[in-house]
């Protein structure tokens, strides 16, 4: 049986600025992620696809750590490669310089387009169209590399994209340290299987951006005192983290209370020791407190009282999750 054939395209790129190297793909197969992305913070990012060859990912990195161009990586691996022909792979190396390989062989259409710190490339594409199109995407998009890989990505899709339709999409980036809990792996984000994958994958991504990434603007930090303490108490009250008055005094019972709502929410990225928010998190307690307002209005309680509490309460009496034990003593 010959080894299986996806169509796939992708971007493979440097941004010089944070030091953050990427590979955002689309593929009508499932989890393209788990197969064609690669990148080491410092060294560079490979994209493996077509009849993908996944030794060119660990092999292409090894060979950038020690030193080689994108242009020497490509060159190399596919020389060795029987199978070249086959093949597609997309390289940006440490200093951002870019290269790209399309085997002969490989299903139409398929190209490549290498431009400054970044290549396109894609196979069982509508057409030379897909890569152009991903190519002045990311050339144009303001914003840094996530939104620019984004952008190509859509910009790809827009002009048919893989032929044979759509199913997974993935986004990883990899930037010194800026990881969760120090880690290199900045962004690690994928879609193994839907109908509209790279909206799915953008959609993910911001709720992934929300909580693990601090990108906003620091110059819209909000001031916790008066009309925003008075907001984030009355939302934390209706979801149950706050019990006391809602007069907008930041106390150490309302600081508690948010600290919590932080903790549980996976916020820890976003949190202030100076008195500050982030909007965006702001705007998602708002939300949820909506949501949790809603849900009071139309579903009927079953126990009277449930509806009141919010997620955030303590269980009354302990944990309530040890059920009784049943009489076992005998009728009669």
């Amino acid at each position: 049986m010959p080894p299986p054939r996806f169509g796939t395209f992708s971007i493979v790129a440097h941004e010089r600025s944070t030091g953050a190297w990427g590979v955002a793909v689309q593929s009508k197969f499932i989890s393209v992620g788990a197969v064609v992305p690669f990148a080491r913070a410092g060294v560079g990012a490979v994209a493996t696809q077509a009849m993908a060859n996944v030794a060119y990912g660990p092999d292409a990195l090894a060979r950038l750590a020690a030193g080689a161009s994108a242009e020497q990586v490509v060159r190399e691996l596919t020389a060795a490669d029987p199978e070249r022909d086959h093949r597609q792979l997309g390289v940006v190396d440490a200093k951002g310089r870019a290269a790209a390989f399309t085997g002969a062989k490989c299903l139409d259409w398929a190209g490549h387009e290498v431009g400054d710190g970044f290549t396109c490339q894609g196979n069982i594409l509508f057409g030379p169209a897909v890569v152009r199109a991903m190519a002045r995407s990311y050339e144009s998009t303001p914003g840094d590399l996530l939104d620019r890989l984004l952008a190509a990505l859509a910009a790809g899709q827009r002009e048919g994209g893989d032929r044979r339709g759509m199913q997974s999409a993935a986004l990883f980036v990899v930037r010194k340290g800026e990881g969760y809990g120090g880690s290199d792996r900045w962004v690690d984000v994928r879609v193994d299987d839907h109908p509209s994958p790279i909206e799915e994958l953008a959609r993910v991504f911001r709720l992934y951006d929300l909580t693990m990434l601090s990108r906003e603007d620091p110059t819209t930090l909000r001031r916790i005192d008066g009309e925003v303490a008075a907001s984030l108490q009355h939302d934390l009250s209706v979801l149950g983290y706050y019990t006391g008055r809602l007069n907008g005094a930041w106390d150490a019972a309302s600081q508690a209370a948010f600290g919590r709502f932080i903790g549980e929410h996976n916020f820890e990225n976003k949190q202030r020791e100076d008195g500050t928010v982030w909007p965006s998190v702001l705007r998602y307690l708002r939300e949820r407190a909506a949501a949790e307002t809603a849900r009071r209005t139309h579903t009927a309680p079953i126990v009277p009282g449930a509806l009141e509490r919010g997620p955030g309460a303590a269980p009354p009496g302990g944990s309530g999750s040890t059920p009784p034990r049943p009489d076992r003593r005998s009728s009669g």
